[in-house]
């Protein structure tokens, strides 16, 4: 996928943003509960967050190809900060008319198995169901959802403060992930809209699978160069480890894994161009399952390379590899994507099965 001139300055800007401000020491506190607020504040005032909004809305018009490209930045610094979220909750609430913030949002449900219904109450709304494992939840200003409604799939929007108290949880790279339960929770006529069409659960989930795709080539780009300058670095038996064909092997596969995902994942993004949902469902998959596929092998790779001190807190491999471990799993599973794309291939039958892989 070619570069814009425009997108290769909002990268490089996002790249010298991340690296004065997203640094380890930002991520370990961050594990620890510490909201990265002052690197939130800094994103937030790029006007990345809500970059796609319309300008009615508060936002530029801008491309999503490159804001995918700012989340694949923000995978290489494992930033923990929702910009997925807010960009995806932005695009929801925003596209059913709903009022936003400029603060930090999350939105969900971003698991296949959850379910929010809304009924009417007078004049407001009540919310049943419940979204779990939603991330940052407890640090964020709005909590944006995606509920069944009487006229079919609405945007609810709710401040933070103002929902249920949260199940804390974590996933294993430490990042919240909480989960809410509503019970005939009472809502505003305002907080509630129809959404339009384009804009559904199914497209979040895509969109939401894109994301932490996206992200994970990022991380996996960042465990490869750690993995290429230990090894450069590293000495045994009086040369750099790199010298020796075992590693310079594995090294190989893992530059290999790392492309491939992030052709993968651009793939994916170029999909959102093309006004088909059921050919962009399909190259997601692909993406989703292909960089997870990678993520699997690379990150045992990276390791090898690093032996134990790649496991150690002050070192920063274990960053990217415990997020790739997580992200695999959010917004659907290996598998559960890989069954789409086999969905797709079934549907199409036999006959189409060459055409589709070569591009035809």
């Amino acid at each position: 996928m070619a570069i814009r001139e425009e997108t290769r300055m909002l990268l490089e800007s996002m790249g010298r943003l991340f690296e004065d401000l997203c640094t380890k020491q930002v991520v370990d506190a961050a594990e620890t509960g510490v909201f990265a607020a002052d690197l939130w504040k800094a994103v937030s005032e790029t006007g990345v967050p809500l970059a796609a909004l319309p300008e009615s809305a508060g936002g530029a018009d801008a491309e999503w190809a490159d804001l995918y490209a700012a989340l694949r930045v923000a995978g290489r610094f494992s930033a923990p900060i929702p910009l997925a979220e807010t960009m995806l909750a932005g695009w929801v609430a925003s596209s059913a008319g709903l009022e936003i913030g400029d603060g930090p949002m999350t939105v969900g449900p971003v698991r296949a198995s959850d379910k929010l219904t809304l009924a009417r109450d007078g004049n407001g709304w009540r919310l049943n169901g419940t979204a779990s494992r939603l991330p940052y939840a407890t640090v964020v200003d709005r909590i944006v959802l995606i509920a069944d409604g009487p006229d079919g799939e609405m945007a609810v929007v709710m401040e933070s403060s103002a929902a249920p108290t949260p199940a804390k949880g974590k996933n294993i790279a430490n990042e919240s992930r909480d989960t809410l339960v509503f019970n005939d929770f009472r809502l505003s006529a305002e907080a509630a809209a129809v959404l339009p069409k384009g804009v559904s659960r199914a497209a979040l989930y895509r969109r939401g699978a894109l994301a932490r795709a996206t992200m994970m080539s990022g991380a996996l780009e960042r465990a490869m160069d750690l993995a290429v300058t230990y090894a450069q670095e590293r000495v045994q038996f009086g040369r750099p480890i790199s010298k020796f064909q075992a590693v310079q092997q594995n090294l190989a596969v893992l530059s290999e894994q790392t492309a491939v995902a992030v052709a993968a994942a651009n793939l994916g993004i170029e999909s959102l161009s093309y006004g088909d949902e059921e050919r962009e469902e399909f190259l997601i998959a692909i993406a989703k399952t292909r960089v997870g596929e990678a993520a699997t092998l690379a990150c045992e790779l990276a390791h090898q390379v690093h032996g134990a001190i790649g496991f150690t807190k002050e070192y920063s491999l274990q960053l990217a590899t415990r997020r790739l471990w997580s992200w695999r799993e959010e917004f659907g599973s290996d598998p559960e994507w890989a069954a789409k794309v086999g969905a797709y291939f079934c549907a199409k039958g036999a006959d189409n099965l060459w055409p589709i892989l070569t591009g035809g």
